[in-house]
């Protein structure tokens, strides 16, 4: 059954994009998940392989979600008006996901940081939980956290973060590309996909990472805030998956967020 749902992810080549439209369990009605509906409608008509998203979207937009395919997010933290820091938690349980009929679950761990154990606990758990019945997971591997600096965002470090998210289970790693990104991709034994990061105000930065991705070997991407958070986000998402899946060209890709 982990095969059967995650060919319905990565598709014949091998490749995948997902769009992550979790953003909102945390950040709120941010730019792109205001208006979410118009969000997930967009990026679906583009073709993506998948949406993450939180169980109560998934739950408001029923209809939509019959029409891709769901990446559940599992886990949850605390708000961005909390003045507490969060190691984060499984919120929702293997069967919630099978409720919703979701193909996949997502889970985060930070690496580097002070609740390192506790991230890959929850994730080892949730693994377990998901192999029992057949769901893969896919680890979200943020060494050092989301706004780490460059000691975090190298090679040797992003390396080891990979291997252990997949020595622990993980059906596939999404994590930050860094330069030797063909490394991380060659020493990890699942696949690889680019993770989006954070926005960035020109679109060729994104499409241009993505295509270092591929050069890399990765197995495609999971992007968020740089699709919906885009001048255009129904061109973006098809921009991405032209390259991904499509073999678009950096420039042409360009030319399409023109």
């Amino acid at each position: 059954m982990v095969t059967r749902r995650l060919r319905k992810i990565f598709k014949d080549d091998g490749k995948a994009f997902v769009v992550a439209c979790d953003h909102s369990a945390i950040y709120g009605p941010i730019p792109g998940m205001d208006d979410i509906e118009s969000t997930l409608r967009q990026v679906i008509d583009a073709g993506v392989d998948g949406i993450m998203a939180a169980y109560g979207t998934v739950r408001s937009y029923p209809e939509l979600f019959a029409k891709t395919n769901l990446v559940l997010r599992i886990d949850g933290a605390a708000s961005v008006i909390s003045k507490k820091p969060s190691s984060g938690a499984a919120f929702y349980s293997v069967e919630d996901a099978l409720r919703l009929g979701a193909e996949a679950m997502c889970v985060t761990s930070f690496p580097g940081t002070d609740t390192e154990e506790d991230g890959w606990h929850t994730l080892a758990n949730i693994i377990r939980a998901g192999h029992e019945w057949g769901i893969p997971i896919m680890a979200e591997v943020m060494p050092g956290g989301f706004l780490a600096g460059p000691e975090y965002r190298n090679k040797e470090v992003t390396k080891v973060a990979a291997r252990v998210a997949a020595d622990l289970g993980a059906d596939w790693v999404k994590i930050p590309y860094v330069d030797g990104y063909e490394e991380v991709v060659a020493t990890c034994p699942v696949p690889v996909v680019v993770l989006g990061g954070p926005t960035a105000d020109d679109p060729a930065v994104t499409l241009e990472m993505v295509a270092n991705g591929l050069a890399s070997g990765c197995a495609g991407a999971t992007i968020g805030r740089n699709v919906w958070q885009s001048r255009d986000t129904f061109r973006m998402a098809s921009a991405i998956r032209g390259m991904i899946h499509d073999g678009l060209s950096l420039e042409d890709a360009i030319a399409m967020m023109k």
